[in-house]
């Protein structure tokens, strides 16, 4: 389906400015990207957390890193070959990037071997061992060659390197050992490929204790003899591939379930986009590599460590719980509790916020589950953008369609690297009887929201609920966002005016509370930020608070500066991206931006305006979001904005969420004029740690009683919200 081409609001056209003074304006969006990856590197040096989740932080930067370069810099280098000349929101060319992100990711680079070879000596204190070729002797050696011989070599296809064996092709993510041989019988070189199949796990462990584990590309070169009898290892070397694995779907595409089936396959078989080299590679192996690989347009690295960084969160799994954080279970909110796990009557009686992963995900399950079994309820209606791989949200579909209701999913295929799974449960809902619908080709459907449509009495009433997080409950454990349930009959009426828009290009007809994009978002956001600015020229105070996972629109940006210059006080909660330069006099010396990176993933969006008053105040205008402040949100993408009318979710969100962001100092880095991020020191009332905080207080949805000890909430006291409101 073609998106209404009628419905789209582009960004509004900047002044045209020289490249140097756009850099003047705005940090390049890559360069912040790398620089986020960093910070997420550093909480593996951060001696606060316990060893095993440090390399955890590493291994997901190791994650991260991949997928930059099979997507960000996939994208730059295709616009290259395709010589479009475009230039970023800081004036640089797709070659200029590429040079500058080759430079600060080759940094990065050898950065995550350097933390990674700290953690292992550290790991080794501790009593786990991942050994080197040096290191199998003896008993280890005999019981590794018993478990190679019979686990691992039946599995290995070595393969020779002639005219009449062409090069094999290598999978993305895919890791390989290439050998120079030579033949005992002739002396005549032979070379020869082994791929690590990825049904073998990176590492083997060793039985018993101490924990002792060999990553199996090392098995396999220690081990060549057994491969290649006959023939003497003259040298052998591992490498790794990366290759482009964005997906572009052309508008004309007549069956857009077929032609992502179709895209998937040819993802698997993208160019090469990076060439990881283990370190002192024979040349004839590199020169051969880089012939058949591509190596010519491809980014080449040689590392001296492990290749495949992320695959270091295998040795997390370690059985060790005195090296991991202690067990968080979340809570069940209290307010569902109350009513005895009536979803409904507790959204009937009052609107609710669940704070994830604090409050537990069951509770969004159990509101779909209700539905499912409820003979009262008559439709449903549900988003998935990313469900994961466990199907509770998709079961209780299912079961609602079986029951005879009518059940509508609208199911994104475009989710990146999640397009094949929701393929998956598309199919198992279609089969059960659920309408499925696949949104628009050039719009991605990211809003989250269920509606639930239940006859009561004379009538029906409408039960929403809108998330700024998916319906995954894997990352719903580890993500912090916001699902706020309702049963306000405007939210509802709107709620169904997206549903039509997303199903039938029905256009929404005067939305009474929600925002959404590509329609109006961008609009109603800069509207509310030119109100702060023209509370502060007025000489009343003016203030914006914004949480948010990027900051790049140019636009929005703009408004930011502006409303600094007037006056305003903005504080930013940005994790990720941000190309807004903070503290530059004359052009945004009353903005802040702080990062957070701990333990969860911060993920929720939540903005609040003073309206004419210092925040946090009950008259403040507070809304939470599917949408960070990025093109692709207000232009490409169908997001919401919703309001918060309730006064006590309204000062829940405002007064803890949000104040409790700004006071964190333990997880939080500051953001300065030129680019860097520098850690949070503890103020005057020591250190504030915003996850610990909210692990050790109550349920925001419940009626503030203690888990424990059953006392009052222990809301923050009037000094915090007061340097909240001064910035920290």
């Amino acid at each position: 389906m073609n998106s209404p081409a009628t419905a789209s609001i582009a960004a509004p056209e900047a002044p045209p400015r020289s490249p140097a003074e756009q850099a003047a304006r705005y940090f390049n969006r890559e360069l912040s990207w790398l620089a986020f990856n960093r910070r997420v590197m550093e909480e593996a040096c951060n001696p606060a957390h316990p060893l095993l989740e440090r390399l955890r932080f590493l291994s997901i930067s190791g994650n991260n890193f991949d997928e930059f370069f099979m997507v960000r810099v996939a994208g730059l280098m295709g616009q290259q070959l395709q010589l479009i000349d475009t230039r970023s929101v800081d004036g640089l060319t797709p070659a200029q990037q590429l040079e500058a992100i080759s430079a600060e990711a080759a940094r990065l680079a050898d950065e995550q071997q350097a933390v990674w070879v700290d953690i292992r000596a550290e790991l080794a204190i501790a009593n786990i061992f991942v050994l080197e070729a040096d290191a199998i002797e003896g008993e280890v050696e005999q019981w590794l060659e018993a478990h190679f011989r019979e686990q691992i070599f039946p599995i290995l296809t070595p393969q020779a390197l002639d005219p009449a064996h062409p090069f094999p092709f290598i999978p993305n993510q895919g890791s390989s050992v290439i050998f120079n041989l030579v033949r005992k019988s002739d002396r005549q070189p032979v070379r020869e490929l082994v791929l690590l199949p990825s049904a073998i796990r990176r590492f083997v462990r060793l039985p018993g204790t101490p924990a002792r584990y060999v990553a199996i590309e090392t098995l396999i070169k220690h081990f060549s003899w057994l491969l290649f009898p006959g023939y003497t290892v003259v040298s052998a070397a591992t490498f790794r591939v990366l290759r482009d694995s964005d997906i572009e779907i052309e508008e004309e595409a007549e069956d857009l379930v077929m032609t992502f089936r179709s895209a998937i396959k040819r993802r698997r078989r993208g160019r090469v986009i990076r060439l990881e080299m283990e370190e002192g590679i024979a040349p004839e192996l590199e020169a051969i590599l880089k012939e058949e690989l591509g190596g010519s347009d491809a980014l080449l690295t040689e590392t001296g460590g492990f290749l495949g960084v992320g695959d270091l969160s295998l040795l997390v799994d370690e059985d060790r719980p005195d090296l991991k954080f202690t067990p968080f279970s979340a809570r069940i909110p209290e307010r569902i509790r109350e009513y005895g796990g009536d979803c409904f009557a507790a959204i009937r009686a009052k609107d609710i916020i669940v704070h994830h992963p604090y409050e537990s995900f069951d509770v969004v399950i159990s509101f779909l589950q209700q539905a499912a079994a409820d003979p009262d309820v008559v439709a449903i209606k549900q988003t998935l953008y990313r469900a994961g791989k466990q199907p509770a949200v998709i079961n209780a579909l299912i079961a609602a369609a079986e029951a005879g209701k009518s059940v509508t999913a609208v199911v994104e295929l475009k989710a990146r690297f999640d397009e094949e799974q929701n393929l998956y449960w598309a199919t198992a809902l279609e089969r059960a009887g659920v309408q499925v619908v696949y949104g628009f080709i050039d719009w991605k459907t990211h809003a989250k929201v269920s509606m639930v449509v239940r006859r009561e009495g004379n009538g029906y009433r409408t039960y929403c609920h809108f998330g700024t997080g998916n319906y995954h409950p894997i990352t719903a454990r580890i993500y912090t966002d916001l699902s706020f349930f309702t049963a306000d009959p405007r939210v509802g009426r709107d709620a169904a005016q997206i549903f039509n828009y997303v199903t039938g290009y029905v256009e929404p007809q005067h939305l009474e509370l929600i925002g959404i994009s590509p329609r109006d978002l961008r609009n109603r956001l800069g509207q509310l930020i030119e109100e702060e600015t023209a509370h502060a020229r007025a000489g009343r105070p003016g203030t914006v608070w914004a949480k948010m996972n990027s900051l790049v629109d140019p636009a929005i940006i703009e408004k930011l500066y502006e409303a600094s210059c007037a006056g305003v006080k903005v504080e930013l909660v940005v994790r990720g991206i941000c190309c807004l330069r903070p503290g530059v006099a004359g052009m945004s010396e009353n903005i802040r931006v702080k990062s957070i990176v701990g333990r969860f993933l911060e993920h929720s969006r939540i903005w609040a305006f003073g309206n004419g008053q210092a925040l946090p105040n009950d008259g403040a205008k507070v809304y939470i979001s599917s949408a960070d402040w990025m093109p692709r949100n207000f232009d490409r993408r169908v997001e919401f904005m919703l309001p918060i009318l309730n006064k006590t979710v309204h000062d829940q969100v405002l007064d803890q969420v949000m104040v409790a962001n700004l006071l964190d100092t333990e997880q939080s880095w500051l953001l300065d004029a030129d680019g860097h991020y520098a850690r949070v020191a503890p103020g005057e009332d020591g250190e504030f740690n915003l996850h610990r905080y909210f692990m050790t207080n109550p349920s925001l949805s419940g009626r503030g009683a203690a888990v424990e000890a059953r006392k009052p909430v222990p809301k923050l006291s009037p000094r915090k919200r007061r340097l909240a409101a001064k910035g920290g």
